[in-house]
């Protein structure tokens, strides 16, 4: 199946809410100063596949019927998620994203930083004008759980003693957590149980998982199909699971060979590659492709709980494009 009629298949069912959200959206991002406006208007014209909003609105569907908390749920998620990427990039000091400059790039880090805290604010204030005070419980436990993973992530990186308990637990506070609020948010939204917002937090948090696995393997591909620099992870002594995996068999002084690599030479190229070339060899990409797999099965063992349908059609659908996409 092509990409496109995996899009195609995966927004199908929620075609109508998707056409109404983006005005909607554009709305909660009208402001009264003239340069916010300018960026925000920037942020909605690259604001990629809305992966956040879809996983609310298909849940929502899912679970019983889209309305106006539903609405109110996909546009937290999503100025959230925006929040994070404008943060992110200034952290990262990164100047191009998806093919797009950053907003610290074409506005400087201070501008970002102060951009990335307005759209963090209007999220909460949705949720706050329209009494979402469950909806707002969710996304503050997941703010909470994105700043923990990034910190952590950090501190990690300098003693470059990540072990593979302590890379899901960060994977899933940086990523699957804010997935794992939009499946529990769209359930909640049409007031789905909490056995059942519970489950689809879960099937969130799988998924959530599963997409970061895959985006850590881009790191050894290299085609570099989205656009970022093959070993870019070891450029900067991140150590995602196909290297984190190899360290636990290799010999002793293997070990102390890759982390030497890391840490004194993880700006040479022709180094980054043979770092990559080993952790081919020893099994790290199968490794860790297994694993991605076993995350993705989880995900569709619970879809496979609810009734056939073209929602949970497309929720498969969705769950094969995150571990398929070339981007």
């Amino acid at each position: 199946m092509t990409k496109a009629s995996q899009i195609n298949i995966i927004k199908a069912p929620i075609e109508k809410e998707l056409k109404e959200f983006d005005p909607y959206f554009r709305d909660t991002m009208r402001t009264r100063v003239r340069l916010l406006d300018v960026i925000n208007r920037y942020i909605i014209k690259r604001k990629g596949k809305e992966m956040r909003p879809i996983l609310v609105f298909l849940t929502a569907k899912l679970c019983g019927e889209v309305n106006p908390s539903s609405f109110t749920a996909a546009a937290l998620t999503q100025l959230l998620h925006t929040a994070t990427l404008v943060h992110d990039d200034v952290v990262d000091e990164a100047y191009e994203r998806r093919g797009f400059f950053s907003i610290n790039a074409l506005w400087k880090s201070k501008v970002a930083v102060l951009v990335g805290d307005f759209l963090l604010s209007k999220g909460l204030l949705i949720a706050l004008d329209n009494d979402e005070f469950d909806q707002l419980k969710v996304v503050s436990e997941s703010v909470k759980e994105m700043s923990e993973g990034e910190l952590l992530q950090i501190e990690k990186s300098k003693k470059l003693d990540i072990t593979e308990e302590v890379y899901f637990d960060i994977i899933y506070k940086k990523t699957a957590s804010l997935m794992a609020a939009c499946t529990q948010l769209g359930a909640l939204s049409v007031g789905a149980d909490d056995k059942t917002q519970e489950k689809m937090k879960q099937f969130g948090a799988n998924l959530g998982i599963a997409f970061q696995i895959k985006d850590d393997l881009f790191d050894y591909d290299k085609q570099a199909a989205i656009g970022k620099p093959t070993g870019n992870d070891i450029k900067e002594k991140k150590l995602t699971l196909p290297l984190i995996s190899v360290l636990k068999d290799c010999s002793p002084k293997e070990k102390r060979w890759v982390l030497r690599s890391l840490k004194k030479h993880n700006k040479n190229k022709d180094r980054v590659q043979e770092l990559i070339s080993f952790v081919k060899e020893k099994g790290g990409i199968d490794y860790t492709r297994e694993k991605m797999l076993e995350y993705k099965a989880k995900a569709e063992a619970i879809l496979m709980t609810f009734p056939e349908s073209e929602i949970r059609g497309a929720m498969m659908a969705l769950v094969d494009y995150t571990i398929d996409r070339k981007i």
